[in-house]
Order: structure tokens, then C-alpha cells, then sequence
């Protein structure tokens, strides 16, 4: 008996895959069975996350592309559809952050940080919707945060930008049901990556953060495995419009 959470012939495309949360992601799908291609802007990077991630024993290359430029999204969407003959998962988790009070958030961090996390979001949806509308099938799991759903000081163009990565989220599955492509959302708490491991060195932050779960600590990218292929897998075929949220008990505090 096939196990549900089996992605033998499946094509994962995962965008931000070349390290952190991204990476451990498209690790996991490809253990999981799934062929898997890698989107950013590095190329170096890239190349030697493709590198890492074969040695797993799957297949996985990088394609070159900033997320926030519709043409470099189109032709990357294009690439990943030729090379592997069809898009059957997106993990759409590309994204970033700039930490600043209110009353500091200059209007360039406010946009910098909506145009990666929100209209990137966006546009590699719409592109590989295409793909998967004309299979009638398809997953898109798209990467929020807790902030999406809770409050936390110097988090505005943060909070806001997952807030509607949310509300994307419901709004395709309404749109997409009639082309049997479910979207979900991941929303974890603080993980701890490369990315954040030198912002969570700060004992006071670091005991904001950990007072806030119940589990009282940060999370592991290894955590991440387990509800990333359950989204993408038929094992949640009943699901669409879903917040996950992977926080350690942040929410129900």
C-alpha cells in the first residue's frame, strides 16, 4: 500500500530553497520522494544547495530568479515546467524581514519588504497556477508566520506582509477549488536558521520569544519536515483555505 505522504513522481518547486526554512523544506520533499527544483537569486547558492540536496539520492536543480520581477518569475515557472514536464507542488516561501520601530521604518524598508514577502508571493502563485490549472491538480503551500496572526514590537511591514500572505492564501483556494488545487499555509514561530541565529544571540529577545510559547523554546527547521509534506501530500486532501501554524503554542498562550 502506497503511503499518503509519498511524493514518488511529483515536482516540487520550493522558491527561497537555498538555505533555511526553504532549504530544510526541500529537503524534506525530496525525501520524501519528490523530484525538486530550487528558486532564488544566488546563483552560487543555489548551484550548492541543488548539490546538497542530491545527495539524498532525488533529483533537484536550481533556477535563477528574484521574485519580485514578473518576468524572471514567468521565464523561471517555464524553465522548472520543461525541464521536469509538470509542477505539481509549490512551496511559495521566498521572503525576508527588516526589524525597526514604527516611528523608524523608512518607506524603502515598508516596500522592500511587502514587494519580497507579499507581491512574490503573488506572482509565483499566479505563474504556477497556470501550470497546475491545466493539470487540474496541484498543491501550493505558501510560507506565512505567527506574526501573520499575533502581534510583536517592530514587526509592521513583517506582521503585514504575512498577514496577507494569510488572506492570499484563503482567497486561491476559493478560486482554485474547480481546478482541484488545494492551498494551504505553513505559519511558524521563530526557527532557528542562519538567517536568525545571530538576531536570537540577544538574551532579551531571545527570552521574549521563548516566554511566548509553551513549549518554551525556538523551533528547529527539522520540525518543518513533517507539516511541509503533509500540505503537499494527498495525505491532506481534504484540506484547502488552512492556516497550519507550527509556533510551539505561541497562539494558544
Amino acid at each position: 500500500m502506497v503511503s499518503p505522504f509519498d511524493l514518488q513522481g511529483r515536482t516540487a518547486l520550493v522558491t527561497g530553497g537555498s538555505k533555511g526554512i526553504g532549504f530544510g523544506m526541500a529537503s524534506a520533499l525530496i525525501r520524501a520522494g519528490a523530484k525538486v527544483a530550487i528558486a532564488g537569486r544566488n546563483q552560487t547558492d543555489g548551484v550548492q544547495a541543488a548539490r546538497q540536496l542530491c545527495e539524498h539520492g532525488g533529483e533537484a536543480h536550481f533556477f535563477q530568479a528574484d521574485v519580485t520581477d514578473k518576468a524572471q518569475v514567468d521565464r523561471m515557472v517555464r524553465s522548472v515546467a520543461e525541464r521536469f514536464g509538470r509542477i505539481d507542488i509549490l512551496v511559495n516561501n521566498a521572503g525576508m524581514n527588516i526589524r525597526k520601530p514604527l516611528l523608524e521604518v523608512e518607506e524603502s524598508d515598508w516596500d522592500a519588504v511587502m514587494s519580497t514577502n507579499l507581491k512574490g508571493i503573488f506572482l509565483v502563485g499566479q505563474s504556477v497556477v497556470k501550470q497546475m490549472a491545466a493539470q487540474n491538480s496541484g498543491s501550493i503551500v505558501n510560507v506565512s508566520s505567527v506574526l501573520g496572526g499575533a502581534a510583536m514590537p517592530n514587526q509592521s511591514s513583517y506582521a503585514a506582509s504575512k498577514g496577507g500572505v494569510n488572506q492570499l492564501t484563503k482567497v486561491w483556494a476559493a478560486e482554485l477549488a474547480r481546478f482541484n488545487i488545494k492551498v494551504n499555509a505553513i505559519a511558524p514561530a521563530y526557527i532557528r536558521t542562519p538567517m536568525t541565529e545571530k538576531w536570537l544571540e540577544d538574551p532579551v529577545r531571545y527570552k521574549e520569544i521563548v516566554d511566548s510559547t509553551l513549549m518554551g523554546r525556538v523551533g528547529d527547521v527539522s520540525e518543518l519536515a513533517g507539516p511541509v509534506v503533509f500540505l503537499a501530500s494527498s495525505a491532506s486532501s481534504y484540506m484547502t483555505g488552512h492556516i497550519l501554524y507550527v509556533d510551539g503554542g505561541w497562539l494558544a498562550k
